[in-house]
């Protein structure tokens, strides 16, 4: 058996020199980063991948590159025109709700809205609920409408009583009298304690 054989042997007692031996052995670094090849590739087709792989790796921080320095000359025409941040802010929300009701997914939720709001519209509940409601409405106009009927005729009722005609009377006298003697003079006022210039009776009792 040759040395190296009996290296491998676990009771040999030179059994740590194989692996000082390997150490010493350079690794490509390539080698050892490569992953085992998916199962149905070939060697090529791997490698045909990965150089793939490599590429669109560079496209992708070139056009990154090309994106910083397209924003960055958007930025000075912005500031050049006077245009303010907040303006850029509006536009792009503008835009991202325009791209959002233009998209897939909002017109397929406002057709399905507009078919629940047509069914729910459509439903016996729904009619039910309205009638209720049109003629609950109907019920409280007409009984404001005969609260203001009795009330227009209880003040009607009220204006022809003898009472309020007697009052209404009093206040007319009352009036022309103060009308009356305002442009004859403030002597034709009526005494407080009787007409004309009769004296006072005198009810002493003495």
């Amino acid at each position: 058996m040759d040395s190296a054989g009996q290296d491998i042997n676990l009771n040999s007692p030179n059994k740590g020199m194989l692996s000082d031996f390997l150490t010493d052995v350079p690794v490509d670094p390539g080698v050892a980063a490569r992953t085992p090849a998916v199962e149905g590739l070939s060697e090529a087709e791997e490698e045909e991948l990965r150089a793939e792989l490599v590429k669109v790796e560079e496209e992708i921080v070139t056009l990154r590159q090309v994106l910083a320095a397209k924003e960055r000359h958007c930025g000075e025409l912005k500031r050049r025109l006077g245009l303010s941040t907040f303006d850029g802010l509006k536009q792009n929300l503008s835009k991202s709700w325009h791209d959002m009701q233009v998209s897939n997914a909002y017109v397929k939720t406002s057709e399905k809205l507009g078919e629940w709001n047509e069914k729910v519209t459509q439903s016996d509940l729904y009619k039910k609920t309205q009638e209720t409601l049109s003629q609950a409405g109907q019920k409280t106009s007409a009984a404001l409408s005969t609260v203001s009927s009795a009330i227009s005729r209880k003040l009607g009722d009220m204006r022809n009583s003898a009472t309020f005609k007697s009052f209404e009377d009093r206040v007319g006298t009352i009036k022309s009298k103060v009308v009356g003697g305002k442009e004859n003079g403030s002597d034709n006022l009526p005494s407080p304690t009787g007409s004309g210039d009769q004296p006072l009776p005198d009810h002493s009792p003495f």
